[in-house]
């Protein structure tokens, strides 16, 4: 079985701990931990992958990620299954809650990634467009540690659960 390559920019420590999660709940076995300011090179490596990022400012991409952004747009992901998961604060930012994990996933959408991992908009509420799929589905799994806290480790095990399959994982014991 090839291994799971999860790549996540943060800024605060939020969105690393959430890839840590997911990690766990997969299986560290199972999945590469990369931060993308010090391992995007590595994403080549795998034909699995999940993505993570959090919104910063005004609807704008995670730092890490935006330094990354000129070698990512070189790259190709033709073959390759991808997973997005975001962090962010629909109270305090319902106009542009997720829109850096909107961002990602145009930029690997063009690039030619299949997506897995969709997640229901149901129990949120914020205003912007960018991170959705349609109107009732963020591209991927959407958490608001800000306000929300108390979902996160449920939707994670839920969210985890869905996208088991597509990267050849049995279900969790």
């Amino acid at each position: 079985m090839d291994k799971i390559g999860l790549f996540y920019g943060t800024y605060t420590g939020i969105t690393g701990m959430i890839a840590e999660k997911i990690a766990d709940e997969l299986g560290r076995d199972n999945v590469d931990l990369h931060n993308i300011c010090c391992d995007g090179e590595q994403m080549d490596k795998y034909d699995k992958l999940i993505i993570g990022t959090s919104t910063w400012s005004i609807g704008e991409l995670q730092e890490d990620w935006d330094n990354f952004m000129p070698k990512l747009q070189t790259m190709h992901f033709e073959g390759k299954t991808v997973a997005l998961f975001g962090t962010g604060d629909q109270v305090g930012y319902p106009d542009t809650f997720l829109d850096g994990m909107g961002m990602l996933y145009e930029t690997f959408q063009f690039r030619g990634a299949k997506f897995i991992g969709f997640w229901p908009t149901v129990g949120y509420d914020f205003t912007s467009p960018l991170p959705l799929l349609d109107h009732d589905h963020f591209v991927g799994l959407a958490i608001d540690e800000d306000n929300q806290s108390d979902l996160t480790d449920e939707r994670i095990k839920k969210w985890c659960e869905q996208i088991r399959p597509a990267f050849g994982l049995k279900a969790k014991d």
